[in-house]
């Protein structure tokens, strides 16, 4: 039976080829997502272990249909280069089947070898996602990427990058430097039906999956799936890195839409391909089952008035899903998906009595390090503990230590000691590649600060609208510094406008009509200063009316280049 979460012993762990201390399950992922460019039938391809995402190629009457672009040019250039080897016939269109993986669409017409201008075809939902992203949760979008994807692990050592459970790495370090090349859909996709792509007779469904414009598509004529939806691995209902709830109610209907359809080859976003009707039925049917599982068996427990570490600690997944690596925990782990169908269901109080009104965290702690006996005890027994393999409470006692007034490295050190045992005997590459990341973060050896901070990157707002970006600006507001502040300004960048009024301690977004005040400036301008290179104060900006307006509203901001 595949270990559950992580292994309490040190039993199945391994040392990979780069020195990484990694669960044997983890490294076996390595197998799955090998790079290997498939010939899954006459006319479709598909090329895993590129990037994060596959590239997928289906010969079409009026030429190739490419699936997904990638994380950048350069990863999408390098699957043109493998496509020419088997065909020269031009792309004829692209298609997006989610968000996620749009940045290389730009190769395409870099090549040449294209239809112009070129069909790119995706649901409506992909440009507001895109700007989502790079809007107001940016910080804990950006940090999040980092953290369950490994992107400031060393690549060598004990704490070395193995895999990211879909792909080796979130951005092949073969095509750095790596240069976003996102391209805009032209034409809207239905939420159901069917269409022609390339001439080709396309069945297509909206099928919310990791992203809510996730859209599957089927080839009635050769047999061919390509979608989002059934994963090398147990799908994420919960993401480490934080992300909207993935309502189990949802997905599942996506998973029946492909069983209906009965492809004889399945290709998806991500690990090889599959063929064969009759075992893509059975692993599909297995897939779907085990997401129902996980809802069925949490609604069954918040039915008996389980608490959610309750129900983290009692559900786990049947041996039978252990047959292959597609039901597998090599990714997340079935109990924190456990806890994100509660949530999504119920919301964040599961009825434990203390956590309706609990202690301020730092009193809290204090009080738990003072009740066991002082910090120099509690320090004791987390040791104990992680020498004994009871890594959970060695790591519940070491953040005690690590997150109260007082905290040393020695503290920092502790948990960052527990937090390495958890990353070497998970299995799941979200599990490991989280763990050490906050492991380095607290033991200094990678800090993470920065990307604490909202400093409006500027390839990652390179797409954003310049009224999107300054109304973000009203979550960067700091209650303490807005005290008693009423004002309105307008910011134009590039004859744009927008405005923030500033009034009850928030700041409300407005056209800027009716400001008492306005700041023009470029574009360039303006990026440079979100993005932390210019401030404010020595910044190209005109300022027309009242300057006071403008200084009262700009310094009410937790920016450092927009407050100085």
């Amino acid at each position: 039976m595949v270990t559950r979460s992580f292994d309490s012993s040190d039993r199945n762990v391994v040392s990979a080829p780069n020195g990484a201390r990694v669960h044997r399950d983890h490294l076996a992922q390595n197998e799955i997502i090998r790079r290997e460019f498939y010939e899954v039938r006459p006319g479709a391809w598909c090329l895993v272990g590129n990037g994060l995402s596959n590239q997928t190629f289906i010969d079409a009457p009026e030429g190739i249909i490419a699936f997904d672009t990638g994380e950048s040019v350069q990863e999408m250039a390098l699957a043109l280069t493998e496509l020419r080897r088997r065909t020269d016939r031009p792309i004829a269109a692209v298609v997006y089947t989610h968000f996620h993986y749009v940045e290389g669409t730009q190769a395409v017409l870099d090549e040449g070898n294209c239809a112009r201008p070129l069909p790119i075809h995706g649901h409506r939902r992909i440009a507001p996602n895109k700007a989502r992203i790079s809007g107001e949760i940016a910080p804990a979008y950006g940090r999040g990427l980092v953290e369950q994807f490994a992107i400031v692990m060393p690549a060598e050592g004990p704490d070395g990058l193995v895999n990211v459970g879909l792909g080796f790495s979130y951005r092949n370090p073969a095509h750095a430097p790596a240069t976003p090349g996102y391209l805009p859909v032209t034409r809207e996709l239905p939420d159901e039906g069917e269409i022609t792509i390339a001439g080709a007779r396309v069945l297509v469904r909206h099928s919310p999956s990791d992203s809510d414009d996730s859209v599957n598509f089927f080839f009635p004529d050769t047999g061919v799936c390509v979608h989002n939806t059934v994963w090398p691995l147990l799908f994420n209902v919960y993401a480490i890195r934080g992300e909207e709830y993935r309502d189990p109610r949802v997905l599942i209907p996506g998973i029946e839409n492909i069983i209906g359809w009965a492809p004889e080859h399945l290709i998806a976003t991500h690990g090889p391909p599959l063929s064969g009707a009759q075992d893509i039925r059975a692993k599909s049917e297995r897939y779907r089952d085990s997401i129902q599982f996980m809802w069925d068996q949490t609604v069954r427990a918040v039915n008996k008035g389980w608490t959610m570490d309750e129900i983290a600690s009692r559900v786990t997944l049947p041996a039978l899903y252990d047959q292959d690596y597609l039901t597998s925990e090599r990714y997340g782990v079935t109990e924190h998906h456990l806890r994100q169908i509660y949530t999504g269901l119920r919301g964040w109080f599961d009825g434990e009595e203390s956590k309706l009104f609990p202690l301020e965290p730092d009193e809290r702690f204090a009080r738990l390090i003072t009740g066991f006996g002082g910090r120099e005890e509690v320090a004791r027994q987390a040791s104990a503990a992680l020498d004994g393999d009871e890594i959970r409470w060695g790591v519940e006692l070491a953040t005690w230590l690590a997150r109260s007034p007082g905290a040393s490295q020695a503290d920092r050190d502790l948990l960052a000691r527990g937090l390495r045992l958890v990353a070497e005997r998970t299995p799941a590459a979200n599990i490991r590649n989280w763990a050490v990341t906050r492991a380095r973060h607290l033991d200094g050896q990678t800090p993470m600060d920065r990307f604490m901070t909202h400093s409006f990157g500027a390839k990652s707002i390179a797409h954003a609208a310049s009224t999107d970006l300054v109304h973000t600006l009203r979550v960067l507001l700091d209650p303490a510094r807005a005290g008693g502040v009423s004002a309105h300004l307008c910011i134009t960048v590039d004859g744009e406008a927008a405005g923030l009024r500033v009034r009850n301690c928030v700041a409300v977004p407005t056209d800027g009509k009716g400001a008492t005040a306005t700041a023009s400036m470029t574009r360039a301008t303006f990026v440079s200063v979100l993005s932390g290179k210019t401030k404010w104060s020595e910044a190209d900006i005109e300022v027309a009316g009242d300057a006071s307006v403008v200084d009262a509203v700009r310094r009410c901001m937790d920016h450092p280049c927009l407050s100085a």
